[in-house]
């Protein structure tokens, strides 16, 4: 269908505004010095002022009504908005209950990534010399691929395993070096690699995988949605003893686990894209492996382990900090893959309302799909009734069977600013798509509406 001229604008806007906050990966030569951070970016959007009409419970609910009385919705549904140009809620409808989230938990994963990382830290893939022995070292780059896809308009551009072998062979024949025997350490990571309360079929089938420290291309062992390696790392290790044997040093076969010491000797290393950017990447196209990595690395930035239950105490501890109520939420994982995640729909809201208000958490919502281009959301807001949102709306999207949720904002007709979250996990089983079109109308009704009594 024809997309109206105000959407077609309003997303090559928002694109251009973004565009200078691309940034890259590249191979760096061993240094001495610690990891460091860029200087901060400028705010892109200015602040939400008050304008226009005033949004009003009782108008709120006269435009959602139709939506939410959509049969396919089943018996437990629900709906919260709120108004972040004047800093309140606005309207609340089954509420009382938390809801299974699914892919919309990544919001709070990624929202607590932002605040423990920050928005320009970047993870180190390296090797390091022990003795006769060369070891590829796992710092937890969820992007990391073997090579570069030559694709420019690629976003972001990631740190590769070709990058990495080619310097790390420059570094090895400027000191002599023509063969080693290599190893590999991807212990930044701990505790299980797949999560105990996932359905048993998750990673077999190539839903998830094993969750590492190193790995490369998420451990699939072909492009797409795939069977996994058994073991992410060991594969990771066998794909760039390949690399260095063709960038011309020998190779010892046998490439297994080896601890790496605190004082070994850096040879070189490959920098992912900055945290911002993969939080961006993660939410536009709900990747799951990547939300599992990000949990990770919350649970070590707050000193609760590598583990995914370090990450989830790091999580929950991070939401309390930033204001959010966590006591009524279970959290299983960092992805929502878990069934057994219960979440408050304010608390989903409540990740992109606290990204709204502080500019260092602005990558949560400019990585947020928009209706109708980009992302999780490139085919939605196409069913009739649904076209007011195409282009205006921007929201996480979550779906497991019978689970259908949205989460983000949209501008309001008037210009209000309205953060929301709807959600259904009850789904009749022969309803799906009728159950997702009617969460759309809901939300493209608010970008339609003054929202006055």
């Amino acid at each position: 269908m024809a997309r109206p001229l105000r959407a077609v604008f309003v997303t090559l806007a928002a694109g251009t505004a973004l565009a200078g906050l691309v940034g890259g990966a590249q191979a760096v030569p061993a240094s001495p010095r610690g990891v460091t951070t860029g200087a901060a970016a400028p705010v892109v959007l200015a602040p939400a002022k008050a304008e226009g009409v005033v949004p009003t419970a009782a108008g709120v609910r006269k435009v959602l009504a139709a939506a939410l009385a959509d049969p396919s919705l089943g018996k437990h549904y629900g709906a919260t908005v709120y108004d972040a140009s004047r800093g309140k809620t606005v309207y609340s409808v089954g509420t009382t209950r938390p809801y299974v989230p699914a892919s919309t938990l990544k919001l709070l994963t990624t929202v607590a990534a932002l605040e423990t990382l920050g928005p320009d830290h970047w993870f180190s893939t390296s090797t390091v010399r022990s003795g006769s022995s060369l070891i590829l070292v796992g710092g937890g780059d969820p992007l990391l691929t073997l090579r570069r896809s030559g694709n420019p308009l690629d976003f972001p551009v990631r740190a590769t395993l070709q990058d990495l072998a080619t310097s790390t062979a420059k570094s090895l024949r400027e000191q002599g070096v023509t063969s080693v025997t290599l190893g590999y350490d991807a212990r930044l990571f701990t505790g299980p690699a797949a999560n105990a309360k996932w359905e048993p079929n998750y990673v077999p089938e190539g839903i998830a995988a094993p969750t590492s420290a190193l790995w490369v291309n998420e451990g699939r062992i072909t492009p797409g949605l795939s069977k996994r390696a058994a073991s992410p790392a060991a594969a990771a290790a066998a794909s760039f003893a390949t690399l260095l044997r063709t960038a011309g040093i020998k190779v010892a076969p046998g490439v297994k686990p080896l601890a790496a010491p605190a004082a070994a000797e850096k040879v070189s290393e490959v920098r992912s894209a900055p945290v911002g950017d993969i939080v961006e990447y993660v939410n536009l196209h709900s990747d799951n492996d990547g939300a599992e990595v990000l949990l990770r690395h919350v649970g070590l930035a707050t000193d609760n382990g590598g583990s995914y239950a370090g990450g989830i105490k790091g999580l929950r501890a991070t939401l309390t900090k930033l204001g959010l109520n966590v006591n009524k939420a279970r959290i299983e994982d960092g992805s929502g893959l878990s069934r057994t995640n219960q979440v408050p729909l304010d608390l989903l809201a409540g990740a992109v309302r606290v990204a709204v208000s502080r500019p260092e958490l602005r990558h949560l919502i400019s990585g947020l799909p928009v209706a109708g281009f980009t992302g999780s959301l490139e085919n939605r807001f196409a069913a009739p009734g649904t076209s007011a949102g195409t282009g205006l709306v921007r929201a996480k999207t979550g779906t497991l069977t019978g689970v259908h949720s949205l989460a983000g904002l949209v501008r309001s007709r008037t210009g209000s600013l309205l953060v929301f979250a709807v959600a259904t996990d009850a789904v009749p089983a022969n309803k799906p798509l009728e159950a997702r079109a009617a969460l759309d109308r809901a939300v493209a009704a608010l970008a339609t509406c003054g929202c006055a009594a």
